[in-house]
C-alpha cells in the first residue's frame, strides 16, 4: 500500500463559464496542470492626482483595477499512452476549442445579426458572452473578462493534432463598477472583496519597535 494514500487531494484552478441572465452554469474547465505562478496587478482608482485637490489626495473613486495573468500548461501524453479515444483521433483540439470560444460569439449569434442586418435593422446589439468567473480556491471566485489570449503549440502527432500546448490568459477582474451591484457578477465581486477583508483581520499586525521607532 502507498505511504502517500492520506495526502490531500491537489485541487485545480480553473474556469466557470455561466449565463449571465439566468446565472446558471454552461461550462467547467479545470486546468490539466496548476500553474506554478500567477501574476496580479492592482491599478489604484484614486482622485488627489487627477483633480490637484488636496482635500481629494486620500480618496479612491471605487475599486483597484486588477488584472491576472495565468500560464497554463497541456499535454496528451498520458491520454495517448492509454489510447484515448477522442485524443488520439484530434489530440488537444477539443480543450483549445474550448478555450477559445469563450472570445468568440456563438455562429448562432452571427448569424442572427446577419439576417437583422440584410432585413434592414438599423441598430444591432453587440453579442453577449457568458459570464467568465476565474477561480483558484475558494478564496479566490472573481468575474473577469478575459484580456488576452494567446496559445503556444509545441508538439504535434503524425496527422498535425496538438498534443502539448501552452496557453496564456490575460484577465480583468470585473468589479461593481463595471456591471453594477444587481449583476450576478457584482455578488460574486462583492463576496470576493468581503472575503478579502475578512483575510486581512486575520493578518497579525505589527509594531513600532519593529520599525525602529517608539510612535508617530
Amino acid at each position: 500500500m502507498s505511504g502517500f494514500s492520506n495526502s490531500p487531494k491537489l485541487l485545480k484552478g480553473g474556469i466557470v463559464l455561466i449565463d449571465s441572465v439566468t446565472s446558471s452554469v454552461r461550462r467547467i474547465i479545470a486546468l490539466q496542470y496548476n500553474p506554478d505562478s500567477i501574476s496580479r496587478t492592482l491599478q489604484v482608482q484614486g482622485v488627489g492626482a487627477e483633480s490637484g485637490d488636496r482635500s481629494e489626495a486620500l480618496r479612491l473613486k471605487g475599486p483597484p483595477v486588477e488584472t491576472v495573468k495565468v500560464e497554463a500548461e497541456m499535454d496528451a501524453t498520458d491520454q495517448l499512452e492509454e489510447k484515448n479515444g477522442v485524443t488520439t483521433e484530434v489530440g488537444l483540439h477539443p480543450q483549445l476549442a474550448t478555450l477559445e470560444l469563450i472570445v468568440y460569439p456563438t455562429s448562432s449569434q452571427l448569424q442572427t445579426n446577419n439576417s437583422l442586418a440584410q432585413s434592414g435593422t438599423l441598430e444591432i446589439a453587440p453579442m453577449e458572452t457568458p459570464l467568465m468567473l476565474f477561480i483558484w480556491s475558494k478564496q479566490r471566485i472573481v468575474p473577469v473578462r478575459l484580456t488576452e489570449f494567446s496559445i503556444t503549440e509545441e508538439a504535434f502527432d503524425a496527422t498535425l493534432n496538438p498534443i502539448r500546448a501552452k496557453v496564456s490568459l490575460g484577465m480583468r477582474v470585473l468589479s461593481v463598477n463595471d456591471i453594477g451591484f444587481n449583476h450576478k457578477g457584482g455578488s460574486l465581486f462583492m463576496s470576493y472583496l468581503q472575503n478579502k477583508e475578512q483575510l486581512g483581520q486575520k493578518s497579525l499586525g505589527g509594531d513600532f519597535s519593529a520599525l525602529g521607532i517608539t510612535g508617530i
